[in-house]
Parts: structure tokens; sequence; C-alpha cells
């Protein structure tokens, strides 16, 4: 007659060895070093570092320059590309429609979908005022 170990029995030995490999010593995991952390903490902020930071911080903050404040005074009178099609071919109003979709499952897998917002114009077609067409409200 052939002799049978329990599932229980197997399982208890199985947890034995798992948690007799897991076991360790936390010198051993983790050694200490000689620095302790204020050592570390004061090696890190030493003198050299300091002016490295300090280098940095006057590299970021450059002062403005006279041409710098200018060209943002004269930004609005400036023809660009886009300016000169928003006058040449000016919209009509198209207003839109925000709604939220909530956060819902989808196809036949049932996949979460989060909540997100979507724009629909109320007209199909983008319309283009004529000239002399009224563009007070644009």
């Amino acid at each position: 007659m052939k002799k049978t170990i329990p599932p229980c029995l197997t399982w208890i030995s199985l947890l034995c060895l798992a948690l007799a490999g897991c076991s360790t010593d936390k010198d051993t995991l983790l050694p200490h070093g000689e620095q302790t952390m204020l050592d570390i903490w004061n090696t890190a902020g030493s003198q050299g570092t300091q002016q490295q930071l300090l280098d940095a911080r006057q590299q970021l903050r450059r002062p403005l320059t006279p041409v710098a404040l200018s060209s943002s005074v004269q930004e609005p009178y400036t023809r660009t590309a886009e300016n000169e099609i928003r006058s040449l071919f000016p919209r009509l109003p198209n207003p839109d429609l925000v709604l939220y979709v909530y956060p819902h499952l989808s196809g036949t897998e049932q996949a979460p979908v989060p909540g997100y917002s979507t724009v629909f114009p109320f007209y199909q077609r983008v319309q283009y005022a004529l000239p002399g067409e009224r563009q007070e409200d644009l």
C-alpha cells in the first residue's frame, strides 16, 4: 500500500519553505554606511552645488529687453496669415453644442470608457460672410 501525503501538509511545507527563503537579516539587506543621513544632507548642500544652483537660476532670470517689450505691444497690428484669412474670409457665427458623455461600458467585452466632452456645431457646414454682410456680432 502506498502512503499519500495529505494536501494540507504539502501546503504547510511549501509555506514554511517560502517563509524561510524570504527571511533575511536587515543589516545584510540594507548595510549601514559610515555616513548618517545628516552627513549626506550636508554634503549635498555643499558650496559647489550651491554655486551651480545659483548659476542656473541666474541664467533663467534673464531681464526683459526693450525689443521683447515692443514686439508684444505691436503684435495686434502685425499681419499674419491667420489675420489675413480671417479678414478676407470672415465666417458667420456657428454656435457649438458641448456635450458631456458619462463614463460607460462599451462593446461586446464591456470595456470601460472614461467620461469625455465633445463638440457639435449647430450647422453642418461652415458659412462665410458675403461682402457687406453684417459683421458686428463676430
